[in-house]
């Protein structure tokens, strides 16, 4: 990719005086007309361009991009309307090889990766705690964005033991190098090496805005996860329930988890800051799920998640989800010949909006996109149990998400009480589901698990007519095309079929 980088590496470190309120007591100064080879020349400058570096993942093109291209293939979802954004081609698979948000975010991840490696090479191991950690911080960001390339462009690698073309692998700044894509193993490979490091070298002292020795190992329970080397699994989910720095909300705290930030939420391990000033409003994640004031309310829960967490009504996530019911002149909700409340409709696609983003300290569009929470790390667990035959420990952790969602009794499951699922298996899937819903994972725990993405309600995904939506895990669409402008740049690059 021959983009001027060092173009781009200036407003990262620029920025980083705007960022220091999101910095834990880095004290960040600017560096206005200085050189790359200035600013991170010095310790203070390294800091600087690890703020710019998180700055690079916080920008829309690679969070709100991200979350399109993978939440929005979901069965979680629902499209009210065609749109002229290039969401609809991610949501209903009709991708494109020049499709804005595809380019626009390969580009932002591969900045990033560029800024993380300018970090990497410029800062010895050993001088200092405090500069191993910062250097941690850049390994730990390197994995995570090669990560999610590979997982966007890349075949799941349980498919086939990660043999299919996965992404370009850059552990270097040199702009001359176009290296062709590494196979998607390769890529898993160098990302456990980059989070093995990354916390052998950091501490846990960092709130959730940053990366700490405990957030490279729960991404690394998810890595292995998704290799299906379900031992290294559980052993990295261990680590991080074990290490007491997490605690689940309590249950009454539950529904309002998204509207805590960061630094209060002592269930999140890593997620996104944002504070007042990045409020995107109209751009924000929230805005397209929500109405309130402000935002489009275009996408809502589906019909299928809705009837999986309306068998309990007391559980607690249900209340992530708000039917939106038509008012009288009055504003008093309007009531049907049956004395029910009328469901609000869009395009005849009845309302249900979601509102995992919205509401962060009160503010309708601000959120702070999590990336990895407590809650994971148990259904991690207890998915790799599932698939070692340990059906007991696997219900064990499924049954405590579910009580801290407010179920009891009849509610939990057991050998004897399987609700009429034939596997441990499909029950944690299932649990997966409901609990991290809207969050980016349902995608990668279909298609991983070789499953069909079933898709038969009510949306814009279906064709005039049909009723009827379902994408095999083995669909070429799963993953995306490579962008054209980028095979355009490095021919070398070859395109997924």
């Amino acid at each position: 990719m021959k983009f001027k980088f060092r173009n781009y590496i200036y407003p990262a470190i620029l920025c980083a005086a705007v960022l220091a309120g999101c910095s834990d007591n880095l004290d960040v100064q600017p560096y206005d007309g200085l050189t790359i080879d200035q600013t991170t020349g010095t310790p203070e400058g390294l800091k600087a361009a690890t703020i710019g570096n998180y700055n690079y993942i916080k920008d829309p093109y690679y969070t709100r991009n991200f979350h399109m291209l993978v939440e929005y293939p979901s069965d979680n979802v629902a499209l009210s309307g065609t749109t002229t954004d290039p969401l609809f081609y991610a949501y209903n698979y009709q991708h494109l090889t020049a499709m804005s948000i595809t380019g626009n975010f390969f580009r932002k991840a591969y900045q990033a990766i560029y800024g993380t490696n300018v970090v990497i090479e410029k800062l010895q191991e050993g001088q200092s705690a405090e500069l191993d950690q910062v250097l941690g911080e850049n390994y730990f960001l390197r994995a995570m964005v090669h990560f999610d390339l590979v997982n966007i462009f890349g075949r799941p690698y349980a498919q086939d033991g990660g043999a299919s073309p996965g992404v370009m692998i850059r552990n270097n700044t040199d702009i001359n190098d176009l290296p062709p894509r590494s196979t998607v193993k390769e890529v898993y490979e160098f990302v456990i090496g980059d989070l093995e490091k990354a916390a052998s070298l950091m501490g846990s002292t960092k709130s959730s805005s940053f990366a700490s020795k405990e957030v490279a190992q729960a991404l690394l329970s998810r890595v292995y996860l998704y290799m299906e080397n379900n031992e290294k699994a559980i052993e990295y989910a261990d680590l991080v329930i074990n290490s007491g720095r997490y605690t689940l909300l309590p249950t009454a705290d539950l529904p309002n988890y998204f509207t805590y930030a960061n630094e209060t939420n002592r269930e999140t391990i890593f997620a996104i800051k944002h504070t007042l000033q990045d409020d995107r409003t109209w751009g924000s994640l929230g805005s397209l799920y929500l109405n309130d004031g402000m935002g489009y309310g275009e996408m809502y829960a589906s019909e299928s998640y809705r009837n999986l967490i309306d068998k309990f009504e007391e559980d607690k996530r249900r209340a992530f989800i708000v039917p939106v019911y038509e008012k009288n002149a009055d504003g008093s909700i309007k009531k049907g010949a049956d004395g029910k409340p009328v469901l609000a409709a869009r395009n005849g696609y009845q309302k249900y909006y979601i509102t995992k983003y919205s509401y962060q300290e009160g503010v309708v569009t601000l959120s702070s996109p999590v990336y990895l929470r407590l809650a994971e790390m148990y259904l991690n667990r207890a998915e790799a149990n599932a698939k070692l035959g340990n059906d007991e420990a696997a219900l064990e952790d499924v049954n405590l998400i579910r009580r801290r969602a407010g179920l009891s009794g009849e509610a939990l499951f057991s050998a004897s009480n399987m609700m009429g699922y034939t596997s441990v298996l499909d029950v944690v899937l299932d649990e997966r589901r409901l609990e991290l819903a809207w969050e980016a994972q349902r995608k990668y725990d279909v298609f991983r698990n070789k499953r069909t993405m079933v898709r038969n309600y009510p949306g814009t995904h279906l064709p005039s007519g049909s009723n009827v939506q379902e994408i095999p895990y083995t669909h070429p669409r799963v993953v995306y095309f490579i962008p054209e402008q980028e095979i355009i740049l490095n021919p070398k690059l070859e395109q997924n079929p």
